[in-house]
């Protein structure tokens, strides 16, 4: 039996799998752990994965295997991965930024590994990418990469069929680069005015008073503001994503996320937008593509670094 671990900046979903199939057992999940000491992230992912065997009926210690598909980004300490994740640790940004805690980093693999023996973690982003292209809509594609917009912007890549980690396992976070100016949306992370602060769903409600799903529904039945702010977080949004796909020559882009996710058909035309005409010898040829695994690919990505 396998743990498959989902963490993001909002919740934490875990998942047991007893095979190489894609049955996922005895899914829950929670919001993500933001108060007590730093342990306290890691405390609840273990405490999930036993209730998760509760349910079905084996005891933990059989549980031997974890994969851990994370929000980052990550920092190495005595070479096991802790977090430094914008919307989970509060004391990276300080009180400016509402989180309930002063954690600079969260403890992760240490006591995951104490607890199960092997594990792998890897930016969640990096773990989607995986499931994309093992499972998904990234199937048999070189160059490629999947993006989540989402509480936050996150994105994993594959060149020359080989998938970017980086020094500290962090290639791939575009949605900590500038795109325009903006001196007064702090982003988790200590910027002001960098994409994730300026369009991740956490943002909008911060930077508009109306959280996302208000605000696209809202422009979706032709609201002329809420049409013309969604007009502006698409073009902050496709100038990343041009941004990545000129640097990287990059054949496809598959999208996920809540925020794009239950919006797909509204947002994927003015994201297209915003790459398209543009510098035709680097963009023609690559599509964007709402993730094949749906709004399961937060579930799958775990798993895919397991098998």
């Amino acid at each position: 039996m396998k743990a498959c671990i989902d963490i993001g900046g909002t919740k934490v979903a875990v998942s047991l799998n007893s095979g190489n199939d894609l049955d996922l057992l005895a899914r829950r999940s929670e919001p993500t752990a933001k108060t007590g000491d730093n342990d306290a992230l890691a405390l609840q992912v273990m405490r999930m994965v036993d209730e998760a065997c509760a349910e079905v009926g084996v005891p933990p210690p059989s549980v031997q295997r974890a994969g851990v598909s994370s929000a980052g980004p990550f920092v190495m300490r005595e070479g096991l991965i802790e977090l430094a994740a914008p919307n989970i640790c509060g004391g990276i940004a300080g009180p400016a930024r509402g989180l309930p805690n002063t954690w600079e980093t969260a403890l992760l693999e240490a006591p995951l590994q104490r607890r199960f023996g092997q594990v792998r973690v890897e930016n969640d982003c990096v773990a989607a990418l995986e499931a994309e292209r093992r499972w998904g809509a990234l199937q048999g594609v070189d160059h490629c990469a999947y993006v989540t917009w989402s509480t936050g912007i996150g994105t994993g890549v594959c060149v020359d069929s080989r998938v970017l980690r980086g020094k500290n396992g962090n290639a791939g976070h575009a949605g900590h680069m500038f795109v325009s100016d903006n001196d007064d949306a702090l982003c988790g992370c200590g910027n002001v005015g960098d994409v994730e602060a300026l369009v991740a769903g956490n943002a909008i409600d911060r930077r508009f008073g109306r959280d996302a799903a208000s605000l696209l529904q809202l422009a979706k039945s032709g609201d002329a503001g809420a049409l013309a702010l969604v007009h502006h977080l698409s073009r902050v949004m496709g100038r990343m994503l041009y941004n990545m796909i000129i640097t990287l020559d990059l054949q496809r882009i598959s999208l996920g996320g809540s925020v794009f996710w239950h919006h797909r058909e509204f947002l994927l035309p003015l994201l297209a937008a915003e790459i398209r005409g543009k510098l035709p010898a680097l963009t023609a040829g690559c599509e964007l593509v709402p993730a094949g695994l749906e709004d399961r690919v937060g579930d799958y990505a775990a798993l895919a670094l397991l098998v």
